[in-house]
């Protein structure tokens, strides 16, 4: 049996049935071919739609050499708050750990939880407080972080996150089903990483 496994492990995989990185994939836009080549069968007289292809830019080759800013994008679901921004460097927080992200860094996907997104721009930082979402690296020194919330940290009320602490400790302390623990525990980790950013 163990024989049979190594011989698997050591067998190369076939060129043809390997599938494709993103970063091995042609930078400039390619039309969907065969679609449109359908379409133009049944609809000849009409122009094809346009799908969501149609209305991205062609994502920027990998470069040779390391960039010297990173390129960021800074989103939350109803606002940009850094659009292609470059910048020196990012440190995220991450579910495992602060991940700090310089030009150059290796393709990433990682989870955030509830801490401190830092900015670094020559010798100012801009510190935000972010509820969770992701962040996505890519091989061209462009980020992506896209947040379920967040807020400058200079607009924090150091006071009302006291005051939600202690009110979030007082509902886990008589929730009585496993719903209402879940959502005070949420509310506890919430507000105390708000109140370790500010303490610092």
């Amino acid at each position: 049996m163990l024989r049979r496994a190594m011989g698997l492990l050591a067998r190369p995989i076939a060129a043809s049935g390997a599938r494709s990185f993103s970063t091995d994939l042609p930078a400039a836009q390619t039309a969907d071919a065969m679609f449109v080549e359908a379409w133009n069968k049944v609809i000849p007289n009409m122009d094809p739609p346009k799908t969501p292809l149609s209305f991205m830019q062609p994502r920027p080759a990998t470069p040779s050499s390391i960039p010297s800013k990173l390129t960021v994008n800074f989103v939350l679901p109803y606002a940009s708050e850094l659009a292609t921004r470059e910048v020196d460097m990012v440190i995220v927080p991450a579910t495992t750990g602060q991940m700090g992200v310089l030009p150059g860094h290796v393709a990433t996907i990682a989870e955030l939880k509830p801490g401190v997104l830092s900015v670094h721009e020559g010798n100012e930082t801009t510190k935000y407080f972010v509820s969770s979402g992701f962040v996505f690296i890519h091989a061209n020194s462009f980020a992506d972080i896209i947040a379920v919330e967040a807020a400058p940290l200079n607009q924090i009320d150091a006071n009302l996150v006291q005051k939600g602490l202690s009110e979030f400790t007082q509902k886990l302390s008589s929730a009585t089903t496993d719903l209402e623990k879940a959502e005070a525990q949420i509310g506890i980790d919430v507000h105390s990483a708000l109140n370790s950013a500010l303490t610092g």
